[in-house]
């Protein structure tokens, strides 16, 4: 594949990371993965600010700009011959001495890596799928660094949490559910969660530790939008259990309904009685919604 390293297009066996970068001396370095519909990327400007703001808070000397930004996407699309991509935006810190310093990092590095979207993810959830299963874990999600989790590339919790789900037979191709150290929900190895309950959308606190997901904010504010009740709170997974529907969201898999619950044990609980894994009217509502946007998304590049 052809990759952009700090916005020249090389062949990805081409890129190399200094050992002086802190991004792999320290793990400081920040990175966004999004798609594209059309050939566009999808709520691109929330992205930004995601990482922008993550950048801020570690001293790291960026402003991008959205114009540019766009026009790396494209040309990385044109370069590899997809239609259509996984992205994913990184940004370290770039090379410095060893030790911690206290100034700001002025020289990041910036790198965007392309991929073709995963099978199931090829086409958007208008053609409906599978409802997935949701495995509670015994690793508890680790605290933040800072006052809010950044979406940094220090990822031994989540690494951790992924070998530990491989090791329950029962829950092929499930995701992981992590609880905080109080015993809370809050939030899967690569998604948010969100469930309904007597026609209350419900979601995690960003106290118990999770990482703002930009679809978990697309949902919150487009539940607000179709006038729906919705609660960010402190939940217990005997209160998931009790749930009409379930779903996660991340900005690959867009959202996505829960079938299954099991907890460590290996015992299941359907949800919404039927197992079967259909999203509920809730869900297939702001599904419905997500659809529309992502069909804008595309229409205004092909105008383009």
């Amino acid at each position: 594949m052809i990759l952009d390293w700090n916005g020249t297009l090389i062949e990805d066996g081409e890129a190399v990371v200094s050992f002086y970068d802190h991004g792999f001396l320290y793990g400081i370095g920040l990175f966004e993965t999004f798609r594209t519909y059309g050939g566009r990327p999808f709520l691109l400007e929330w992205h930004i600010e995601r990482l922008f703001a993550g950048c801020q808070e570690l001293g790291i000397v960026l402003e991008p700009e959205e114009t540019r930004l766009r026009s790396r996407i494209q040309a990385l699309l044109v370069a590899n011959q997809l239609e259509d991509a996984y992205i994913r935006w990184t940004v370290t810190a770039g090379e410095e001495a060893l030790g911690l310093p206290a100034g700001d990092y002025v020289k990041p590095t910036d790198m965007i890596y392309i991929k073709p979207l995963p099978a199931a993810t090829a086409v958007t959830s208008s053609t409906g799928r599978a409802g997935k299963s949701l495995q509670l874990l015994k690793q508890r999600r680790s605290t933040p660094e800072g006052a809010i989790r950044l979406k940094s590339l220090h990822y031994m919790n989540n690494i951790v949490a992924k070998r530990e789900l491989s090791g329950y037979p029962w829950a092929m191709g499930a995701e992981g559910l992590f609880l905080d150290v109080q015993g809370h929900l809050c939030e899967g190895i690569v998604s948010n969660v969100f469930f309904v309950r007597d026609g209350v959308v419900h979601t995690p606190a960003v106290e118990t530790g999770l990482l703002p997901g930009i679809t978990r904010r697309f949902v919150l504010e487009t539940a607000e939008q179709l006038g729906l009740e919705v609660q960010e709170g402190r939940y217990r997974w005997e209160q998931l259990l009790q749930a009409d529907e379930v779903f996660l969201t991340n900005s690959i898999q867009e959202m996505v309904p829960v079938a299954r619950l099991y907890d460590t044990d290996g015992a299941v609980a359907s949800v919404g009685g039927d197992g079967q894994g259909a999203a509920g009217p809730i869900t297939e509502q702001l599904q419905q919604r997500y659809r529309r946007a992502t069909a804008l998304t595309a229409q205004q590049q092909e105008e383009n």
